[in-house]
């Protein structure tokens, strides 16, 4: 086949590819520089000493001063999930492609083209430190646009980075010529998307293979020091004690799942295997507490923090958007005033709110709400001044800290956020609301249903893909939480209010910025989030009804 001899519904396909790329264009270049290359930088920034400037790379070490020796597990499982995956993408092209083994070539310019994009990382990872370096080049000079664009220029030329950058090219230049070979060659619908497949397994292959033999070595290097200081540090066996703990409750956990699909005696016996492999998940992870024994104590209190503010604030904000969606759902006066007053305080500045806030909370026995609780007898406090957990206050200085319950401070601030974003949750829930037919309910009230069973039976069903949307953006917001706690925090009581958020913005903006460890926390922070996600959705996709 040649391409200078393309049927006309050939040249359709091509030309319309090539429209919707140009479409597409605007947006992945958005993506990838506000999306993937602030990422991708803040792990080059993670691995190396940077304080104002870029200093020597360090491999992990700021991963290990915030997770202890559990950042060794952590990215030993990182390197096996990007191999498993690599090998579940080829596994898959092999099977699309088990008719056609011609399209099997395919796999030479996909080996090709991942080389080629880890000879690109190379390059710029060589190139960069050189060229973040040049204010310091420059400090001692007189500074000026034209010194500047000359370092910038030379930065291009040093050896190292010529070196890498012949290596780039040619690299570039055999992928292209394979994958155009093979376009020519081997007839396909969609030729990109077989490349793209191949590419990106052979990809994570390499990115598998390079975590591993970092992490590796950082783990030999961690073994011996501790042996050179008369210690001991069993790293691999703690690794795959806590991973069999994993692997075993994720097994339960799908074991669980089918239990119900079958007979009595199958549903028994999964039921057994189950519950013994979580019980052997939960000790074996019991190795856990260990390698988290040097982490950082700041990191854990603040995702303790975090974690108390999302359970106080996303069920309060999910079940008042939903209460108050319904009430003003029905045929009510004022219909449209209400909704404006419900949704007023999402848009009012946070600056504004805030303040408004700590005025009402203020530890004064003349602010409001102090006077209000003195009327029904309760003493006064000191609300964003109090560190200690409510539990306590209630029931004495009996209560263990760990039972104690998020602090007085924390609980204002979450009042403050589930007011602020209720209305939000308001607004989508009736927009889910307006998208169920009448007919639905109509057909129920005929067969005699009454209105909970309307509500628990039609209602939340339906919700169900608003609830879930949500729940997820809910859950990720309280995670990254910021602003609002920023404003309302005091000294007295920012211990037990500062969320893993506050604490990066801190490691990074002190008098002595450590960017490579604020780096390295917000990786940290991105993959709880993202595990996360992946987890409701993986979870909620059978629960999610879209009609």
């Amino acid at each position: 086949m040649s391409v200078f001899n393309l049927s006309g519904q050939r040249r359709r396909i091509i030309r319309e590819n090539i429209i919707a790329y140009l479409f597409l264009t605007p947006a992945l270049t958005l993506i990838m520089t506000f999306g993937i290359l602030p990422v991708a930088f803040a792990l080059f920034v993670s691995l190396h000493r940077w304080r104002r400037f870029p200093e020597e790379f360090i491999g992990l070490d700021n991963y290990q001063r915030a997770l202890g020796d559990f950042a060794y597990v952590v990215f030993i499982w990182i390197a096996a999930g990007a191999a498993a995956y690599a090998g579940v993408t080829l596994w898959r092209f092999i099977k699309q492609n088990r008719g056609q083994p011609a399209r099997y070539l395919y796999l030479i310019p996909g080996v090709a083209a991942a080389g080629a994009a880890a000879l690109i990382v190379n390059w710029v990872v060589i190139w960069l430190p050189i060229v973040l370096d040049i204010p310091q080049r420059l400090r001692a000079q007189a500074r000026s646009g034209e010194l500047f664009i000359g370092e910038l220029i030379a930065s291009f030329q040093t050896p190292q980075v010529v070196e890498a950058g012949n290596w780039m090219l040619l690299g570039i230049f055999a992928a292209v010529i394979l994958a155009g070979l093979c376009f020519w060659a081997i007839k396909s619908d969609r030729p990109e998307k077989l490349l793209t497949q191949a590419a990106s397994a052979f990809f994570l292959l390499i990115i598998a293979t390079f975590t591993l033999q970092l992490t590796v070595s950082e783990v030999f290097l961690a073994i011996e020091t501790a042996r050179e200081a008369g210690n001991e540090l069993p790293i691999w066996t703690q690794a795959a004690i806590i991973s069999a703990g994993v692997i075993m409750l994720g097994t339960a956990y799908l074991l669980w799942r089918s239990a119900n699909r079958g007979g009595n005696l199958r549903f028994v016996l999964q039921f057994a295997a189950a519950s013994m492999l979580m019980v052997g998940g939960y000790a074996f992870v019991g190795e856990l507490p260990m390698l988290l024994s040097g982490s950082d104590d700041d990191l854990l209190r603040g995702f303790n923090i975090t974690l108390m503010y999302t359970l106080g604030t996303v069920p309060v904000q999910l079940m008042f958007g939903l209460l108050l969606a319904y009430l003003l759902f029905q045929k009510i006066k004022f219909q449209s005033f209400f909704r404006m007053v419900y949704f007023l305080p999402y848009v009012t500045p946070f600056v504004a709110t805030s303040i408004v806030f700590g005025i009402l909370f203020s530890h004064r026995a003349t602010s409001p709400v102090n006077q209000l609780l003195t009327t029904l007898g309760i003493p006064v406090q000191k609300w964003l001044l109090e560190p200690t957990g409510i539990f306590k206050l209630i029931f004495g200085p009996q209560v263990p800290d760990v039972l104690s319950g998020p602090s007085l401070a924390l609980v204002v601030i979450i009042i403050y956020s589930s007011w602020t974003y209720i209305g939000y949750s308001t607004v989508l829930f009736l927009a889910g609301l307006g998208n169920i037919s009448g007919e639905l309910y109509e057909a129920a009230r005929i067969d005699g249903a009454n209105e909970w069973n309307v509500f628990r039976r039609i209602t939340l069903p339906m919700l169900s893909p608003t609830t879930f949307f949500l729940t997820l953006i809910t859950i990720i917001g309280t995670l990254q939480s910021f602003t609002q706690i920023w404003i309302l925090r005091t000294p007295a009581a920012s211990s037990s209010v500062d969320t893993v958020g506050v604490y990066i913005y801190e490691t990074i903006s002190q008098s002595t910025p450590n960017m490579g460890y604020g780096s390295a926390l917000s990786l940290v922070l991105f993959t709880v989030i993202l595990i996360f996600t992946l987890v409701q959705n993986r979870i909620s996709r059978d629960r999610v009804f879209y009609g």
